[in-house]
């Protein structure tokens, strides 16, 4: 199990324990500040804790200063990320305004395109400037209490890489933790990692080499989870849920974005669905519930929609539907109620794994089941 360090983004602490932060992305014109703020408090309402905007050049970087201060006028705090790809100078002016700057191994590595071999002396010259680049930007960093998320892309490794690596999972954990031993070296520790790809494979495994990499060197940052383009509707969601949950499961990740062709405020019920059905975040009601078979006697699909409908808005509470008692008592073994036939239209409430109601009408059931609930002290009002 991988326990990663806790550091702080702003006053939000990320690793080390915390919560699994739900993140976003603007997909606003940085320039045009009102809608960006507007946006980062849809965001924020939805439940979003960590918010990214993107800063193209220097002029977009200034601007985020308007942008929080009217956030701050409005009451909102919530932790910005200037999202960098192109311009360090970028880096460097966002870095002493917002609480966390994203930057990408590519915008410090000297571009050699074509060149396919290098020197011992070569690679190790150019990891050398690659310090001296990141020099101004991690003592603004140090200076104004900034976090930086080092984010490697799939398909954007530099030529050095790639002469040893390939465009591979290795190389991408390889060319961040070369980041991290850069940083490392400047006494700079407030670093998150991510490895991103379109490819969940890819995604998964080069996560898993780079955590295995920070082991092997005692090093312990937060990791950043995310599919990278990984569309819209059904297939960004479940793409998502695959490389994202894959991950959680292995004990590994402090920060997590959903990335979809969509409204960003879609991204942030899946984040935190995703988040539940692994265990990592419970944020509302779960529902234990069977497919059916000939052996279920009763509606059991209605039961459900109306068991959720009453009962949804109650917070890290468990309830299992089950069809019948063959199977029900030991699948629901970790709910907290159980809703399970007893018969042709009849229903057994369960509190845990003990049957306190028996034989009930169906029609009468989600009421009694409701009561059981209150005398659990488990209900509140919606």
């Amino acid at each position: 199990m991988y326990k990663s360090r806790q550091i702080m983004i702003g006053a939000l602490p990320l690793g080390g324990g915390a919560p699994v932060r739900v993140q976003s992305m603007t997909n606003t014109n940085t320039m045009d500040t009102m809608a960006t703020v507007e946006q980062t408090l849809r965001l924020v309402e939805a439940g979003c804790e960590i918010v990214r905007i993107t800063a193209p050049t220097v002029e977009a970087a200034q601007n985020l200063y308007n942008i929080k201060n009217e956030l701050h006028r409005r009451g909102c705090t919530v932790p910005l990320v200037a999202d960098i790809h192109f311009l360090p100078q970028a880096a460097e002016t966002a870095a002493a305004i917002v609480e966390k700057v994203r930057v990408n191994p590519g915008n410090y590595t000297d571009r050699n395109k074509g060149k396919t071999e290098y020197s011992e002396q070569e690679y190790n010259d150019e990891l050398k400037r690659i310090g001296e680049k990141m020099s101004k930007l991690i003592e603004i960093c140090k200076q104004h209490h900034t976090a930086m998320r080092i984010g490697t892309n799939h398909g954007s490794l530099s030529e050095r890489i790639m002469s040893r690596y390939g465009n591979t999972p290795e190389g991408m954990a390889q060319s961040a933790i070369e980041f991290a031993n850069v940083c490392k070296e400047q006494d700079y520790h407030d670093l998150v990692f991510s490895m991103k790809a379109s490819n969940v494979k890819v995604m998964v495994d080069s996560v898993r080499c780079f955590v295995a990499k920070m082991q092997e060197r005692g090093m312990d940052y937060p990791i950043h989870l995310g599919v990278t383009e990984a569309g819209d509707a059904m297939q960004g969601r479940l793409k998502s849920a695959a490389g994202i949950g894959a991950l959680l499961i292995d004990g590994i990740g402090d920060t997590i974005r959903v990335s979809l062709t969509e409204d960003p405020i879609e991204e942030i019920p899946v984040a935190y669905d995703i988040l539940q059905a692994v265990g990592a975040r419970i944020s509302k009601a779960e529902y234990i519930a069977c497919p059916s078979c000939g052996r279920t006697l009763y509606d059991i699909q209605s039961a459900l929609h109306e068991i959720k409908a009453a009962t949804e808005h109650l917070k890290g509470i468990k309830i299992g539907v089950m069809g019948c008692i063959v199977n029900g008592i030991g699948e629901m073994a970790d709910a907290d109620y159980g809703y399970v036939g007893a018969g042709p239209g009849r229903i057994s409430l369960y509190k845990q794994r003990q049957m306190v109601k028996a034989n009930i009408p169906q029609e009468d059931a989600v009421a009694e089941l409701i009561n059981l609930i209150k005398e659990g002290g488990d209900w509140r009002e919606n």
